[in-house]
């Protein structure tokens, strides 16, 4: 079973920049897909952006062209920086296998002030 500690959100004004960092633990980490989530207030959880085992990446339109999701296997850890914030990227954000798989963990709450 794999575990999730997000870290790395905060407060931060519109177009500037964050990154989050994921810790996993549990074996099977590196050779799984990895994706970062986001929910934000009232809203469903949706997928971010998602990392291969071998590097490719897929992002939501949303997002594309502003957040980069990379991962470093030696250190089972999933990053995702994230560039030019908007109001509405505050979100709880998560990040988890893909297809996700429950634990979820707690998020790293992320707000941009307009």
């Amino acid at each position: 079973q794999v575990q999730f500690v997000e870290s790395g959100g905060g407060l931060v004004q519109a177009g500037g920049s964050l990154r989050l960092s994921c810790a996993a633990s549990g074996s099977t980490f590196s050779f799984n897909a990895v994706a970062w989530y986001r929910q934000a207030p009232g809203k469903q959880r949706d997928l971010v952006a998602r990392i291969s085992r071998d590097g490719i990446t897929n992002y939501a339109d949303s997002v594309r062209d502003r957040f980069i999701i990379s991962r470093d296997n030696a250190k089972n850890t999933v990053y995702l920086q994230m560039n030019s914030l908007k109001a509405e990227d505050t979100a709880v954000y998560y990040c988890n296998q893909f297809p996700a798989v429950r634990p979820w963990g707690q998020g790293t709450q992320v707000t941009v002030s307009s």
